[in-house]
């Protein structure tokens, strides 16, 4: 997560995949509630979207490193 660059997000899959384990999204996911050192916000779901439960403080974190909002189409 350190390697995504400020304001941008990647897949949980693109992480997985960046760590050797393709298919291994819902690892991430899981490494993730236990890593409090790492820029969690910066990986989002496959489609963009933000986790629901962390999404208010997610984009807010985001939009301090420069990050806007895509519109949905």
């Amino acid at each position: 997560m350190r390697s995504i660059r400020r304001g941008t997000t990647l897949s949980y899959g693109e992480v997985a995949l960046r760590v050797g384990k393709p298919g291994g999204a819902r690892a991430v996911v899981a490494a993730l509630n236990h890593l409090d050192d790492v820029p969690w916000w910066r990986v989002a779901r496959h489609d963009g979207t933000l986790a629901p439960l962390v999404a208010r403080e997610q984009a807010r974190l985001l939009r301090a490193e420069g990050w806007k909002l895509r519109k949905r189409s």
